[in-house]
């Protein structure tokens, strides 16, 4: 007995084709199909955005670093302003030192880590500290001078700092006229030029 589609004729036979050209199953139709998977192009752009994108939120997060260390150092100076002035109303006078004093190697402190004498821990309960200090560098270092009737408090050399200067703008409040362009500083207006 004949096969059906041999009495169909040639009809029937592009029929047949059109059918298997909707339905891809022969092996000749296989190895014409294109792999489903990703080329090696593909994945090395995918890789590159992603790389790009990473970068983008590194820098971004070393900025809102930076500015969270800005806005630390003038809380921290807004907070020793206070205290000196609360130990001024109690005293009638500043703590009194001879010299810069600091936590840093260039400008020791006034001797068992005390920076400014009889504050801590009557007024403030610690001295706080630069978030990027850098003691034998004496880098980003607070320091402290005072005759008794005035004193000057600075946030001084710390070059990632934009919090109180950068680009000889007054900024924070805390804009110091003897060093425009590396410290911070809060002071009595006497100790303005020192």
């Amino acid at each position: 007995m004949a096969h059906p589609s041999a009495a169909r004729g040639s009809t029937t036979k592009r029929a047949d084709q059109e059918r298997d050209s909707d339905f891809p199953l022969t092996n000749e139709r296989r190895e014409k199909t294109p792999s489903s998977g990703f080329t090696l192009i593909e994945l090395m752009v995918v890789i590159a955005i992603i790389g790009v994108l990473s970068s983008v939120v590194l820098v971004s997060l070393n900025v809102a670093k930076l500015k969270a260390n800005d806005a630390k150092r003038v809380s921290d100076l807004h907070a020793i302003q206070t205290a000196l002035e609360m130990y001024a109303t109690d005293h009638n006078a500043y703590p009194v030192t001879t010299t810069w004093s600091s936590l840093c190697a260039a400008w020791p402190d006034q001797g068992g880590g005390n920076v400014i004498p009889g504050l801590v821990p009557t007024y403030i309960p610690k001295m706080p500290s630069d978030p990027a200090m850098d003691t034998s560098g004496s880098l980003c270092c607070y320091l402290y001078y005072s005759n008794g009737a005035d004193y000057k408090l600075l946030a001084h050399n710390c070059p990632t700092s934009y919090a109180c200067y950068g680009s000889g703008e007054l900024k924070a409040g805390f804009y110091d006229p003897v060093r425009p362009t590396w410290a911070c500083a809060a002071y009595t207006a006497g100790a303005s030029g020192w």
